[in-house]
């Protein structure tokens, strides 16, 4: 699938909650589902500044599909967060990045933050949280484009 597919299946989710609690409710049920990270990965190296809640973010260059003799490389992201709601926020952001070629992170419009409504609807510190994740993503992405 691709960025904007996700998306708008992240958007077609919330669309069919009109309460904010039950928004909520649905972004904790989404950070549950999100596999635990590995204890090695939870270093001070992966961790996101600019999150009042700590947040570890593992990035890693894996190969993925294949068109004809080359493998194309993408790069997978895991995550956790010791917060429920921003654990929630950040599998979002896993579930639409995650398994994408560096390019296509880094050329990502990511509007459904603002479809769903959750830019309006977070705390200024949870928001300023978000902004770092997506900053880090983003760092990561380029950092794999130029080695490649």
């Amino acid at each position: 699938m691709t960025i904007n597919e996700i998306q708008d299946e992240i958007i077609e989710e919330f669309s069919g909650l009109d309460d904010w609690m039950d928004k909520y409710q649905l972004l904790i049920d989404l950070g549950n589902e999100l596999t635990p990270l590995d204890e090695k990965y939870k270093t001070e190296s992966n961790l996101i500044d600019g999150c009042q809640s700590r947040v570890w973010l593992q990035a890693d260059l894996v190969d993925g599909s294949s068109t004809g003799s080359e493998t194309v490389k993408v790069i997978h992201f895991s995550a956790e967060s010791d917060a429920l709601i921003v654990k929630g926020i950040v599998s979002l952001l896993i579930r639409v990045l995650s398994d994408h070629t560096p390019q296509e992170i880094l050329d990502a419009d990511l509007y459904f933050i603002e479809e769903i409504g959750l830019k309006e609807h977070l705390s200024p510190t949870r928001s300023n949280g978000l902004v770092a994740m997506v900053k880090q993503i983003r760092a990561y992405a380029l950092a794999f484009s130029t080695k490649q």
